[in-house]
């Protein structure tokens, strides 16, 4: 039998209309991400969120930066998963030089569902990792992720579309 959890990744402040960097369909995909969340409760599936700090070595960055209001998991995120580990990350990839993968070992998991901010980007990213092989399925939660557009974000999903899944939280965690 599967084990799979729900990696939420960078559903930060500075994506919302307040912030830095302000992605498209933000408040349907905090919803929608929301009710990923209680339905991966609901079935006893972990979840995981993963938050970028932009690296402050390389200088001051557009948006992430640490010690900001930005870089914050967006407090209905942190409400929904109050206990959830949270991985901290600095590349797209959300395995790359992060705990991730050992916190999923631990958690024995063998399967992925993505959901997240940027679909062109982190969660691509991050659904494509050569560590994101190992699992024996990545699913893309494609109603709980957005990016900078709309056009941008149906792009992204066509190219993922032949690598993994992609579901709508309804398909994705329909009643058994």
């Amino acid at each position: 039998m599967s084990k799979p959890a729900l990696i939420v990744i960078d559903l930060q402040n500075d994506y919302f209309p307040a912030g830095a960097f302000p992605q498209w369909n933000t408040e349907a995909t905090l919803a929608t991400a929301e009710k990923a969340i209680a339905a991966a409760h609901a079935r006893d599936i972990p979840v995981v969120l993963v938050q970028h700090v932009a690296d402050v070595s390389q200088g001051s960055a557009p948006f992430f930066n640490p010690g900001t209001q930005g870089v914050k998991i967006h407090p209905r995120i942190a409400a929904a998963a109050p206990d959830a580990p949270v991985i901290v990350k600095q590349y797209a990839d959300s395995f790359e030089h992060t705990t991730l993968h050992d916190t999923l070992q631990k958690l024995a998991v063998d399967e992925l569902i993505l959901c997240g901010m940027m679909t062109h980007n982190c969660v691509t990213h991050t659904a494509l990792s050569r560590q994101a092989d190992a699992y024996a399925k990545v699913t893309v939660l494609t109603d709980a992720s957005t990016t900078v557009s709309e056009i941008l974000h149906k792009i992204a999903l066509n190219a993922l579309s032949t690598r993994v899944a992609l579901g709508s939280v309804e398909q994705v965690f329909a009643p058994i």
